[in-house]
């Protein structure tokens, strides 16, 4: 069954600010997240035919959201992100993640886990998740999502502690 217009228009007014989250803290940067999540909703449209409702709405835009953040770290290191035609534009109200102190400890306490430690973590707390998504999305076993999302916040407390202490 395909995706109608207000469908689609309703799943991107629900999770367009946790994908946003979830895009910010996996690049680090507003513009870039803003652009993946955009390209994530231009996947999602692309795809419509195979859309299968109540099988997870999260879980699918955050797995296309994932595959655009992998394309962009691919493409990172040779050239910059190329641009492309948006569906539909996001507004998102939340205020901007960069304008804290806090936010900016954050985010580099996240760019300093390793990579399969950062997106777990993100997949859970950011994209509001549950494990067994994240490990089915992964194709990991539910207990390494669970060891790597444990790790992270470890990691990440020792991280913002250090910071507390400077």
């Amino acid at each position: 069954m395909a995706l109608t217009q207000l469908e689609f228009n309703r799943l991107v007014d629900e999770y367009g600010p946790a994908l946003y989250r979830m895009a910010y803290r996996m690049v680090g940067d507003v513009h870039v997240a803003e652009d993946l999540v955009q390209e994530t909703y231009r996947s999602a449209w692309k795809g419509r035919r195979q859309y299968q409702p109540g099988l997870g709405n999260r879980a699918w835009l955050a797995t296309i959201l994932r595959r655009r953040v992998i394309d962009h770290w691919r493409r990172q290191k040779p050239v910059g992100m190329v641009g492309g035609d948006a569906v539909r534009e996001i507004a998102v109200d939340d205020p901007d993640p960069t304008a804290d102190e806090l936010s900016t400890n954050l985010q580099e306490g996240l760019q300093r886990l390793a990579e399969p430690l950062r997106e777990t973590l993100l997949l859970v707390v950011v994209g509001e998740l549950t494990h067994q998504e994240v490990a089915d999305m992964l194709d990991i076993p539910l207990g390494t999502v669970l060891s790597r999302v444990s790790r992270a916040r470890t990691r990440l407390r020792q991280h913002m502690s250090e910071l507390a202490r400077t």
